[in-house]
C-alpha cells in the first residue's frame, strides 16, 4: 500500500469517482476505493464517513467561501446579485475541479438517493446565504427568496459549466443570471 504517499484524501476522492464512473456506485466497495487509492480501508475511514461522504466532501468548502462573496460583495448589490456574487466568487473552489465535477455529477444524477443528499446540502446552502443576507439587511422572507434564488442560479449555471468545454463557471452563472433577468423583466 502507498499509504506514505501523499495527498491520500484527493487520492480517494479521484479513485472513487473513476470508480462510479466505470463500476457504477452502488457496485463500487470503500474497499475497492482503498485498491485504486493505494490505502488501507482504515486510511478511508480517517477521511469519510462511507462511501458517499466522497462526493459531498467539499460542500462545507464551497459554503464557505460563497457565504465570504456575500460578505464581500458591494453593499450597492441588490440582494439576488449578492448571492450570485457569492457563487461567482466561490466558482474558483470547483473551477480547479471540472473533470471531477463531471463525474461527481454524472453520479449523482444516476443515483436518486444521492440526489437526495444533493438537495439537502443545498437547502443548507441555500439557509446559510439567507442568513449572510440577513446579516447584510435583507428583511427575513427577501433573504430566502434571494437566497433560494441564487441557489438556483449556481445549480444551472453549474450544469451549463459542465456540459461545455471551455468556459468559466463564474461566467456561466453570470449568464444565468442575465436569462433570469431577461426573464423577469416586462416587455
Amino acid at each position: 500500500m502507498g499509504r506514505w504517499e501523499p495527498d491520500a484524501r484527493g487520492r480517494l476522492a479521484r479513485a472513487a469517482l473513476e470508480l462510479y464512473a466505470e463500476a457504477g456506485y452502488e457496485q463500487t466497495t470503500v474497499a475497492d476505493i482503498a485498491v485504486r487509492a493505494g490505502v488501507t480501508e482504515r486510511t478511508f475511514f480517517r477521511y469519510f464517513a462511507d462511501k458517499r461522504e466522497v462526493l459531498f466532501d467539499g460542500s462545507g468548502e464551497l459554503q464557505r467561501r460563497v457565504l465570504e462573496g456575500v460578505a464581500a460583495a458591494p453593499a450597492t448589490l441588490a440582494p439576488v446579485d449578492a448571492a450570485a456574487r457569492g457563487f461567482e466568487d466561490a466558482a474558483s473552489f470547483l473551477e480547479e475541479r471540472r473533470e471531477l465535477s463531471r463525474k461527481r455529477a454524472a453520479t449523482i444524477a444516476a443515483n436518486p438517493s444521492l440526489q437526495e443528499r444533493e438537495l439537502l446540502k443545498f437547502a443548507a446552502l441555500g439557509a446559510a446565504v439567507a442568513g449572510a443576507l440577513r446579516a447584510r439587511g435583507v428583511a427575513g422572507p427577501a433573504a430566502t427568496l434571494a437566497a433560494e434564488t441564487g441557489v438556483t442560479i449556481f445549480r444551472v449555471g453549474f450544469e451549463k459549466w459542465i456540459a461545455r468545454s471551455s468556459g468559466t463557471l463564474a461566467r456561466c452563472i453570470r449568464e444565468t443570471l442575465d436569462e433570469l433577468k431577461t426573464l423577469t423583466t416586462a416587455v
